[in-house]
C-alpha cells in the first residue's frame, strides 16, 4: 500500500514531463533564423577576403614601385625616381585604404544581435 502511493506521484510527474510539447513553430523559426545568419557571416566573410586580397595587392605593388623609384634617385634619372616614389607611395596608400576597409565586413559579421 505504501509502494502503491509512492509510485503514484512519480508516475504523474513522468507522465506530466514527457506530454509537454514544444512549440515547433518556434523551434522551426530559430532554426531558420540561425541559417539565414550563418548566410549573410558567409556571405560577408567572401567579400571580406576578395577586397582584402585586392588591397593586399594593390599595396604590394604601390610600395614596390616606391622602393623601385628609391633606387632611381641616386644616378641619371632623378625626376623619374620622385615620380616614382610620389605615385607609388599613393598606390601604397590607396591599396591599405582597401585593405583596411576589408574589415567592415568581419565588424558586421562579429555583430551580437540582443537576444529578444
Amino acid at each position: 500500500m505504501r509502494r502503491a502511493f509512492f509510485f503514484i506521484p512519480v508516475i504523474l510527474i513522468c507522465f506530466n514531463l514527457t506530454a509537454q510539447d514544444f512549440p515547433m513553430d518556434s523551434l522551426n523559426y530559430r532554426v531558420q533564423a540561425l541559417e539565414i545568419n550563418q548566410k549573410h557571416v558567409q556571405l560577408n566573410l567572401g567579400k571580406a577576403e576578395k577586397q582584402f586580397k585586392k588591397g593586399i595587392l594593390v599595396s604590394t605593388i604601390g610600395y614596390s614601385v616606391t622602393i623601385a623609384g628609391g633606387l632611381l634617385l641616386g644616378g641619371k634619372n632623378d625626376d623619374l625616381g620622385t615620380g616614382m616614389l610620389i605615385t607609388g607611395g599613393a598606390i601604397g596608400v590607396g591599396g591599405t585604404f582597401i585593405l583596411v576597409d576589408s574589415f567592415k565586413y568581419l565588424g558586421r559579421a562579429s555583430k551580437r544581435k540582443k537576444p529578444s
